[in-house]
């Protein structure tokens, strides 16, 4: 399946990355188990080598259409991976070399990109108020520079406003808010569990 996708997955790369991507040739192929945000979509990671026997390990996530398309209308790609790395590409400073789409044989889209698995969550819980208060700045001056890339920046300033902290404290709520359904929602899942209406495996 990952063999029959490269071809397609290779034209949607860049003239001079299709010469890299040349360079290597399929060895093999697994099924990657998929984080919560994921669940139910098909994930695989295939490792290329080179001639001069140097790794390239590329992921294929599985990409569907958005939930947004029954409020906003479809999207302008009829590819639904395609939308997914147009989305990544207008909204990062830089994306990944190897950032592409492709359809597999099954007709699954899907959007490819090199893997690496080195996210790293910052323990939150251990800062005090002042080194919150920084890490909240620094991630509403990412959120807000992909925003002000991707749409209207001057919009967006005229909406949010300069001195009412009316949005602020709307953010504030639905963040809280945000929090209390997540509780809920694992609160009932673990009483489903208990009552047998959920199957689990517990790792040990």
């Amino acid at each position: 399946m990952i063999r029959a996708s490269l071809g397609k997955y290779r034209e949607t790369l860049a003239e001079d990355r299709r010469v890299l991507f040349d360079r290597y040739r399929l060895i093999d192929a697994a099924v990657k188990v998929v984080g919560i945000g994921s669940v139910g979509t098909l994930c695989m990671v295939a490792l290329m080598t080179s001639v001069a026997d140097t790794p390239l390990f590329l992921q294929f996530k599985e990409a569907n259409a958005s939930v947004l398309e029954a409020y906003a209308g479809k999207s302008v790609y009829a590819q639904h991976g395609e939308w997914v790395v147009q989305g990544q590409k207008l909204m990062q400073p830089s994306s990944d070399l190897f950032l592409g789409w492709g359809i597999g044989p099954e007709g699954r889209h899907f959007y490819i990109r090199q893997l690496r698995d080195v996210k790293l969550s910052p323990l939150v819980e251990t800062y005090d108020a002042e080194m919150l208060s920084i890490y909240g700045q620094a991630c509403g001056w990412v959120l807000a520079r992909a925003h002000a890339k991707a749409g209207d920046p001057w919009a967006i300033s005229g909406y949010l406003g300069k001195k009412s902290p009316q949005f602020d404290e709307a953010m504030g709520q639905f963040a809280l808010a945000y929090a209390d359904q997540a509780e809920r929602d694992h609160a009932a899942l673990r009483a489903a569990v208990r009552a047998g209406g959920v199957e689990v495996q517990l790792e040990h």
